[in-house]
């Protein structure tokens, strides 16, 4: 865990509301896809805690939607600024409990953290299926990034502007011989692939937070294994932890 100043290298707005951030800085703490950071922002008490996207050598890429104060505070700010950032946190996906036919599935904001994760996952060998699930058309945002690196995607529209009518639930029906699913996004999302899949899997869940590294206890929820903090035990829950 590293709380550190980082340069703003890029903030663009990439789909409405949603904004991708690039800040160069030591990235040693950030470890595993599904990991996040928490941003420090003028004015404002708590930080805001947002998914890692990519990673590089020097630099890691989020991607927020404007939701609130925080995130609209966020996406007036231009290259050449700072932020102090809390990195390395929570536990991240586990890649060694896999299949060699995956699932990465992600919900809109629970997009970002799919795609470094299916770039590990495609490096080991493994095929992946990236199911991406958004309301509308206008919506989709890094869909060609994950067919860049060898995903097979499948998109999942709610108005049925794009792709598969429907929740990504109803694109995974498409799909056959996964062996094992990894989501991120909205609980609702969560709860629908874990009644309708039979495969075992990983989910990232969002709760309030008020540090982000366990120390407060205000993220805490119960699992099948005992109490767990969603910003340290977490965010990534198995499957067979779950209790809805």
């Amino acid at each position: 865990m590293l709380d550190a100043v980082y340069l703003i290298r890029e903030n663009v707005n990439i789909a409405p509301f949603v904004y991708r951030m690039v800040l160069e800085g030591d990235t040693s703490h950030i470890t595993r896809p599904g990991q996040f950071v928490n941003i420090k922002l003028d004015g404002l008490y708590l930080r805001r805690p947002i998914s890692v996207c990519d990673l590089a050598d020097d630099s890691f890429t989020i991607i927020y939607k404007v939701v609130g104060k925080g995130t609209e505070q966020m996406s007036t700010m231009t290259a050449g600024e700072n932020l102090l950032v809390l990195t390395g946190l929570g536990n991240g996906y586990d890649l060694t409990k896999t299949a060699d036919h995956v699932a990465v599935v992600g919900g809109g904001v629970g997009v970002p953290p799919m795609y470094l994760l299916a770039k590990e996952l495609i490096k080991a060998g493994k095929k992946v299926t990236a199911i991406l699930g958004f309301n509308t058309a206008a919506e989709v945002f890094l869909a060609d990034e994950f067919a860049a690196i060898g995903a097979d995607v499948k998109i999942a529209t709610m108005d049925g502007s794009a792709g598969v009518k429907g929740t990504v639930v109803d694109a995974l029906r498409t799909v056959d011989g996964i062996g094992y699913t990894y989501a991120c996004g909205p609980e609702p999302m969560l709860k629908a692939l874990y009644d309708n899949t039979d495969v075992s899997g990983q989910y990232s869940f969002e709760k309030r937070m008020g540090c982000g590294f366990g120390a407060c206890m205000g993220c805490s929820c119960k699992t099948k294994y005992g109490n767990f903090r969603i910003c340290k035990e977490g965010p990534i829950l198995e499957k067979e932890a779950i209790i809805w």
